[in-house]
């Protein structure tokens, strides 16, 4: 195996292909090959995420989210509050969370976990966590 890998975005997988209106959620992890570290892109529209819906918390993973561009919003547990540009925030595994990006433009994260081979049993979702 190479010492490195370069993934464009015509590799990463879009978790969000299919679903009009709700931005992209570009995985880079398996085109770069990755072996420990999970790395995510996600473009969010205006009035995007996850208010209105539910939230999510990891078994294992903690999650490191940058906010590069716009301004996200987070509730996780019961707190919500605001990050923006430069702005990175850490959420422990068993935490319950989700964004929205309620400003007028795109907001933009980098999400960072550990990796893991499945998801599946990894993920808890828990509805009506974020009514509107």
């Amino acid at each position: 195996m190479s010492e490195y890998t370069i993934s464009r975005r015509g590799d990463a997988h879009d978790y969000m292909e299919g679903y009009e209106g709700f931005g992209e959620m570009l995985s880079y992890t398996d085109p770069l090959r990755a072996e420990q570290v999970a790395l995510t892109w996600r473009r969010m529209p205006p009035g995007t995420g996850g208010r209105g819906s539910y939230g999510h918390r990891h078994m294992t993973q903690e999650e490191i989210y940058l906010v590069t561009a716009g301004t996200v919003t987070f509730k996780v547990g019961d707190d919500v509050f605001e990050a923006g540009p430069g702005t990175a925030v850490r959420i422990a595994p068993d935490a319950l969370r989700a964004i929205h990006n309620d400003g007028a433009v795109d907001a933009e994260i980098v999400l960072c976990s550990v990796r893991v081979e499945d998801l599946g049993p990894e993920v808890a979702t828990e509805d009506g966590f974020w009514p509107d």
